[in-house]
């Protein structure tokens, strides 16, 4: 299994959200063919055909537990990562 079909896993568990760091999310997020624009201390990520933008802030070097939250709802919603991202 692989690194990010790992995070991918993690991240749908909800089990570690707040033990998610924040730049394995954002290499997740680009991976799934997300673009990635920075704003001051924002991440701000956006792709075709999916209307909802990700707004991503580091804590220290975690992410943030309701941007965790966000980004399982938006895999569980367009159904991303069930294939092979590597």
């Amino acid at each position: 299994m692989s690194k990010y079909a790992k995070l991918i896993m993690k991240i749908l568990t909800g089990t570690a959200d707040a033990d998610i760091t924040f730049s394995e999310l954002c290499q997740l997020l680009i991976r799934l063919g997300f673009t990635e624009r920075i704003k001051g201390s924002h991440h701000l990520f956006t792709r075709e055909n999916i209307e909802e933008i990700i707004n991503l802030q580091a804590r220290n070097s975690k992410a943030k537990p309701y941007q965790v939250k966000q980004v399982r709802i938006l895999l569980t919603k367009y159904r991303m990562g069930e294939n092979n991202i590597d």
